[in-house]
Formats: structure tokens, sequence, C-alpha cells
């Protein structure tokens, strides 16, 4: 009856989050034990159980039978189990407001509910108890509020592929085992309260906005297997408390800016290990020789000197990126090569005799080895890769950012070969089989699939857009560019959208893993006066990037077509304020900062109610990729034509943002004036625009000339002159005199007010006119971050 009660007291227990029922358990336990557990007697309040019960419970009668209340402890424990704690309803309700109460999340609710008993989208029970959370690409935005420590019993959350921004909660559910947030839009950096998961076995974080170092949050994580916090901002050294990370398996750090040493990682007892694309520094242990999936490339390791030989294999190390001294030479690494390793990477040294052994007879059966098994290898990774490939959950599990192979083949069917003679065949731990053209085309799938695309950009074909563009025909061109043609697309459906076509050359995967790059980074980018991009299609040598259809026309036309209107002055202060936005946004809203590095009034496109709306946006650094060298060159010449282009463009460690505070005095320049920023018909003095107006912005008789005859009538002296001085600092040749965009916008603003205040008689536009919403706040719920200064294109 003991051995029945601690069983039966167990299972209870495991339900049971109060404290006092736990406590009732413990109790009864120890009293099954010193009584002779009669059904029928009774207790005073001296027995254990009333000392127990009163110490606990309100004082009951005396003569309550120890049975009676085993039967109330039982009833109290199946009433808790069916109802869930109110503070895990409130975490959840919490939850739900700080995402904006999507109505994705169907079942949720703002006031009660039950989400074990009712169907609450992504929440799986175990009896009352919350243990799951899975929200994986549901197009959610927003936060995740600051009650889901009151989860004590999650174990999984994930809410990866979404567009969730802020930080990470400062407390997060302690007993939880897996936790994946990667591809949002958090920020700052990882809450050191993470040390007290000690039950945390997988952590991804990767493809966000983290930046800054990393404070020891590590320590107290024994348990952790897999950590991904690649394709963030993070910087400085990696904390020491790396070294805590005993049971750690799994670690990928790349696309990062750490810098310094790896030593806190020595010990570590690492099946993946990818540090590629930091700043990382310095040798690295001899340890890293025994990781079966190494990837170091884009660092600054030395390697040779006086450290050890490398007993690297040689896939794993690319000369033209790691090598900052003189390289082993092939004999020196040949001979340093391990041989077959079994087990815990034992090395079997060869001697002499052995070696000669191995000259003769071993070398043709070693040939014959490797040939069967490269062969078998191969097609074991075909169906590898289709299983890969048609197993889309595969792509939601740790790590999104790199593609591992979880065979279940033994040791024996993967063998590490080496074969003696002249010359010596190097048949790496890694199989070059591996990395052939198969898996390379495998890799670039999937990485078009997996999650550094928001959920928010959708994945289109070619077929999809060809049909749409009617085969990319002459009638639905809309313009040509430095990158490439935009066609008109419209669908099935009645959308009408725009497809850039980017003209290219056959890109390497690291080529295609940039233009990947760009694209997720620019599909985060969301404000009123930007264009959004809201998909792609990578394929068949293909790369092509959907925008939103603007229906009207570019500002550059608005200004030199004589087919339009003239703007007013009101209007085109307002065109201007809403340029001012978008660019504020991308410069300080942004972490790091955007550079758009090609803005020019063909740029700004007007839609149907003539609000700006900014194109092209990050795609500078894509122009290397563009398929013809003389079309690249004549696009820089054209471009170095256009009058837009700061003095300071071409030189070293330059910050871009200042070039497009520079061709923004320009575009208010064109505003003014009416003029191209650079016009060959006219005389050789008149010719840029900059050069002309610039003696004349101080000189009130020349600076009334300078106006567009369209809008002389209109602009008072007060308000020409504060414009022409937001003029005059932004065109200054020397980039740090320049205004940051936050001031040129608080400029506009109140320069718009009063030139409408000025027009009251129109009808009384002031206000109106000023908060409408073509000066949306440059604050949103996305963010975009870059991690690459552009150049212009």
């Amino acid at each position: 009856m003991v051995v029945e009660l601690k069983i039966a007291a167990a299972k209870f227990s495991i339900h049971l989050e109060s404290e006092i029922y736990k406590e009732l358990i413990i109790g009864l336990i120890g009293i099954a034990a010193q009584t002779t557990l009669c059904y029928n007697a009774n207790f005073s309040l001296a027995n254990p159980l009333e000392n127990l019960v009163s110490r606990i419970l309100p004082r009951k009668q005396e003569g309550t039978s120890l049975y009676f209340w085993i039967l109330l402890l039982a009833e109290m424990a199946t009433l808790h189990q069916f109802s869930p704690l109110p503070s895990a309803v409130t975490a959840l309700q919490d939850l739900y407001r700080s995402l904006n109460n999507p109505p994705q999340l169907k079942g949720w609710q703002l006031n009660g509910g039950d989400p074990c008993e009712e169907s609450w989208t992504g929440i799986s029970c175990s009896g009352s108890s919350v243990i799951f959370i899975k929200l994986h690409g549901l197009h959610l935005g927003g936060t995740l509020g600051g009650r889901l420590f009151n989860l004590h019993n999650l174990t999984q959350l994930d809410v990866s592929s979404n567009n969730i921004q802020g930080e990470i909660p400062s407390l997060l559910p302690a007993n939880a085992t897996h936790i994946n947030l990667a591809c949002n839009n958090f920020s700052q950096s990882i809450p050191y309260s993470l040390t007290s998961m000690k039950y945390l076995r997988h952590l991804n974080l990767s493809h966000n906005f983290f930046y800054g170092t990393i404070g020891d949050v590590f320590n107290g994580l024994q348990n952790l297997k897999e950590m991904d916090l690649s394709y963030n901002n993070f910087t400085g050294d990696l904390p020491s408390s790396f070294g805590s990370l005993t049971n750690l398996t799994g670690l990928f750090l790349q696309n990062n800016s750490f810098s310094g040493s790896v030593i806190f990682l020595a010990n570590l007892q690492l099946s993946d290990l990818d540090i590629q694309n930091n700043h990382f520094s310095g040798v690295f242990p001899k340890h890293f020789q025994f990781i079966p999936r190494l990837w170091i490339g884009g660092n600054m390791f030395q390697i040779g000197g006086n450290y050890p030989s490398w007993d690297f294999p040689l896939d794993t190390i690319p000369n033209e990126q790691n090598i900052s001294s003189p390289p082993t030479t092939q004999s020196s690494a040949i001979e340093s090569y391990p041989s077959l390793r079994v087990g815990a990477h034992k090395q079997k040294m060869l001697g002499p005799g052995r070696i000669a052994f191995m000259v003769g007879g071993g070398t043709l059966v070693a040939t014959c080895a490797a040939f069967a098994i490269a062969i078998h290898i191969n097609r074991s990774r075909a169906r590898m890769i289709r299983s890969f490939e048609n197993n889309d959950s595969s792509l939601h599990s740790l790590p999104v950012s790199t593609i591992k192979d979880y065979s279940s083949a033994a040791p024996e069917e993967n063998p590490q070969i080496l074969a003696a003679g002249s010359p010596p065949m190097i048949v790496p731990r890694h199989i070059p089989s591996v990395r052939n053209r198969r898996t390379e085309i495998s890799r670039r799938r999937s990485f078009a699939r997996n999650c550094r695309i928001p959920a928010t950009a959708k994945q289109y074909t070619v077929a999809e857009l060809q049909s749409a563009t009617n085969r990319f025909s002459e009638d639905n061109l809309l313009g040509e560019g430095s990158l490439g043609s935009v066609y008109k697309a419209e669908f099935p459906d009645g959308q009408i959208l725009a497809v850039k076509n980017i003209n290219t050359v056959a890109l390497s995967l690291h080529e295609e893993e940039q233009l990947l790059d760009v694209i997720w980074r620019v599909a985060h980018l969301r404000h009123p006066n930007i264009v959004t991009l809201l998909g792609y299609c990578i394929e068949h040598g293909q790369y092509l990037i959907v925008y939103e259809y603007v229906r009207n026309l570019s500002l550059d036309d608005a200004l030199n077509c004589n087919a339009y209107k003239h703007l007013p002055w009101s209007l085109r202060v307002k065109i201007a304020l809403g340029i001012a936005r978008a660019l504020d946004y991308l410069h300080s809203k942004c972490s790091p900062p955007v550079a758009h590095s090609n803005l020019k009034a063909a740029n700004i496109l007007l839609d149907d109610e003539l609000m700006p709306r900014l194109c092209d946006c990050g795609l500078a650094i894509l122009r290397p990729l563009t398929s013809n060298s003389v079309k690249i060159k004549a696009s820089e010449l054209a471009i170095s034509c256009t009058g837009y282009i700061a003095p300071e463009h071409g030189r070293a460690g330059i910050d871009n943002t200042k070039s497009d505070i520079y061709a923004y005095g320009v575009l208010l320049l064109e505003l003014l004036t009416g003029r191209k920023p650079f016009d060959s018909s006219r005389r050789r003095e008149e010719q840029s625009l900059v050069i002309w107006a610039s003696s004349r912005l101080h000189d009130k008789e020349s600076l009334e000339e300078m106006v567009d005859p369209a809008i002389k009538k209109t602009l008072s002296c007060k308000a020409l002159s504060r414009f022409a001085d937001i003029i005059s600092l932004c065109i200054q040749p020397e980039p740090e005199f320049r205004p940051s965009m936050s001031e040129i916008v608080e400029s506009m603003f109140s320069l718009l007010k009063s030139s409408c205040m000025s027009q009251s008689s129109l009808g009384g536009v002031a206000e109106s006119e000023a908060s409408d919403k073509s000066f949306g706040s440059t604050h949103t719920c996305f963010v975009g971050s870059p991690t690459i200064s552009y150049s212009s294109i």
C-alpha cells in the first residue's frame, strides 16, 4: 500500500503546480510510511496527518479519516488537472495582446477562455498545462510581451519566420527545452536571465537584428545541445561562458562581427561548427581538426608559423580566406593528415613498415574501396537530398541556416580513407561527394525556401512571372535601369505587381546567398514612402524581384514632362517631406543604417494621390552582379553625369548616408527650379545645377530668379529663404557639415506647416496636408538591417 500511494502521489505531483498540493502529497507519503493505513482509523490532532492538514489547510472537525483526505486530494488534483492556472492563461492573453491581436491566432482571447479545453492555434497541452507554443510563419508582428515566464510547464516555444520585433523578454519560461526565435526582427542582445534555463537544449536566435557584445549569459546551460546565433550583428569577443557548454554539439555563429580568439570553444565536443564571415583572428585549437563538419572561411586565422602542423581536412580551410601567414605546404599537410578515425577520433599512426605494405596491394584495395564507397555515399546522399526537399518540416528545426546530414548510418558506412603512394591520394574526412554539384543545388533550393526570406515575401516561379508579364514583352515594360528591366505583371486574380528582372551572369553559391541576403533585408523594409518588396524568384538562372505596383508616374516625369500639369509649391514641399521621411527611416531607424546610394527623381514614384514612394532601396549592392561589364561601365558613366553624385564619391571609408543627403539636396534644387541636375543642352557654366545654383542661394535677387516660374507666385519670400537654407546645408562639399535626415525632416515639416498657413485663403488646408498619409512616421513595427555598406549604382 505504501508503494502504491507513493506511485499515485508521484503521478499527482507531476501535474500539481500549487505548493499546497505538493506539500500535502509529500506529507501523506511520510504518514503512510509510519502508520498501518487502516482505512477506518480515526486520527486526532495529535496524529501526523492532522498536524499536516492543520498546518496547511483550515482547521477541520476531528474524526476525519485518512482515506477521506486521500480521496479529497485526488479530487482536488483532478479538478486542478482540468483548470489551467490563471497565470498561464494571463500569460497567453498578454502574448496575444502584444502580438496586436492577430486574426491568424484563431481561438485566442483577450479575456477568459481555456487554451487546453478550447482550440487555440499553435497551443498544445498536457492535461491542464500548456507545453508547446508553435507559431511558425504566421505573419505575426508586435512583440512577445513580458509574461511568458508564467508558463511554468512550457517546453517548446517556436515563433520563427514572423515579423516580431523588440527585445527578447527579460524572463523566459524557466523549464523550456526548445526556444526558436529565428527569422524575426528581434534586436538588442541576449538577456542574462538565460542562465536560469537549466533544461534548455536547443536555442535558435538566427536571422534577427541582435547587436553588440554578448555577456556571460551561457553559464548554467549544461544541457544545451545546439545553438544558432548566425546572421545577426553581434560584435566583440566570445564570452568565457561558451566554455561551460559541455554538452554542446552544434554551434552556428556565421555572418556576425565577432572578433578575437575562439579559445573558449577549444574543449567543446562539437560535431558542427560554423564561424564563417566574422573577424576572428589568431590560431585556434588543434582539437578543431576532429570536428566532423567545420566551416571557418571569411576570418583572419593564422595557420603555420610556430603553431603545430595542421591535421585539418583540406576542404575545411579555404586558403584565400583564412591565411594570414604562409600556409602549410601540400606535403606537410599530407604528412600530418590523420589516418582512419574510429570511434572517438582515435588516431592510428602509420609506421614505415605499414606504409611500405600499403604502397603495394594496399593502394589498389583502398582505391577500389574508395570508388565503391563514393558511389554508395553519392546514391545515399541523393536519396537524402530528395527526402530533405520533400520534407518541409525539416526546415523548421534547428539550425535553420545550415543544412545538416542527420543520417543514422553506422560509422563503418562512412569511413575515413587514407591511401599512401606516389602521388598520395587523400579522401578528406568530409568525402568530396558531399560538396558536389548535386549537393550545391540542394543547398541552393533549400536556402531559397528557408526562413532567410520573411513570410511576407512570396516565392514565385518563373512560369508564374512569365505568364503575368506576357513573357516579359515590350508591351509590359515599365522602365530600365542599371540592374535590369521592370515589367508590369497582371495575375489571374486581378492583382497587378511590378517585376524587376535582374541582369546577372550565372551566380556562384556565395553570390546567390548574397543576393538572397539582400532580398531578405529589403523585404523587411516597411514605410509608407518606400515601395514594398512582395516576392522574389530564383530559378533556372533567373533572378527576379517582385514589388507592389505604383500606378501613376515618377517625380522625374512630373517635373520634366510637358504632358503633366505643373506641381504646385505646397505639393512639392509635401513630396520633399515624404522623401525625407523615407531616408530618415533608412538612416536612423534601421540598424545598421541603410544608404540608398542611387537617389534620383526617376527612382521616386508618385501614386494616385501623388504620395512619393522611394524605390530600389537597398539594391545598390547588387550592381556588381549585373551580367554585362560594358553595361556596368556605361551605367557608372551615366551615374557620374546625373548631377546627384556627392564630391566624396569613390573615396575609401565614406559614409554613404551623407552621400544620400547630398543627393537629396539636389532633388530639392530640382523641385525649386524645375531644372534637371545635369543638362548638357545648356551653356557649360549652367550644365551642373549644383554649381550654377550654389552661388545664388544666399542672394535674394538671384534666388528669386532661380525659382520655377510655375510656382513663383505662390511662394513667399520667407518660405523661399528657409528652403534655400536647407538646400545649402545638404549640398555642402564636405560630408561632415551636412545635417542628418532627422534634422531635415523637422525643418521640412516646419516649412510645410508655415507654407500651408500662409495659403489659408486656398480653403484652410494648413493643418490637414501635414497630417495625411504622405507623412507617415518613420517609426514602424518593421526594421530593415543590411549588414553592409552600399556603393552607388
